[in-house]
């Protein structure tokens, strides 16, 4: 007798179908609702990059003098540094009129896309800067730089509307 396999994924890549949200106000993060979601801004076409925006876990040593083997037990939860790059736009009305520095709400992250049912993440996040980036080669852009203010809610399920 063999163990049960994992089921097939439908595997796909993010351009396309992940989706990025900022929205100002959220009263519950383990389930915001379907006006709050559509009361933010949908950020997706004019992103260029995505860093960050999970969370990881230290281990903890636990030594005991029974053994020489040292165990490992979960410990703290931290989210990575996280930044969202856009595209400038030359009249200057571009993500900096959304996300101007020390502004505070949500960045909601669907990647599987906005699809009640499906799931999403939910980082409550503060702007630390949107620096411009100055290489002269490649389209204007500004890196929003988010500082994640208290533990996400992940694989939330996405609403209906």
């Amino acid at each position: 007798m063999a163990a049960t396999p994992i089921s097939a994924s439908s595997r796909y890549i993010p351009p396309g179908t992940r989706q990025y949200y900022f929205v100002p106000s959220i009263a519950t993060k383990a389930s915001p609702s379907r006006a709050e979601l559509d009361a933010g801004t949908d950020l997706t076409g004019e992103i260029a990059d995505v860093s960050g925006f999970q969370t990881t876990s230290e281990s903890q040593e636990t030594p005991d003098l029974g053994t020489r083997f040292t165990s490992k037990i979960p410990g703290r939860i931290t989210a990575d540094d996280s930044s969202i790059t856009m595209y400038a736009s030359e009249d200057s009305q571009d993500v900096r009129q959304i996300l101007p520095r020390d502004t505070t709400g949500f960045i909601v992250q669907f990647p599987e896309g906005d699809e009640a049912g499906k799931t999403m993440d939910v980082f409550p996040v503060k702007v630390a800067s949107a620096p411009k980036m100055t290489d002269i080669e490649d389209p204007a852009k500004i890196e929003v730089q988010f500082t994640i203010t208290s533990e996400p809610a992940e694989d939330v399920t996405v609403p209906a509307s």
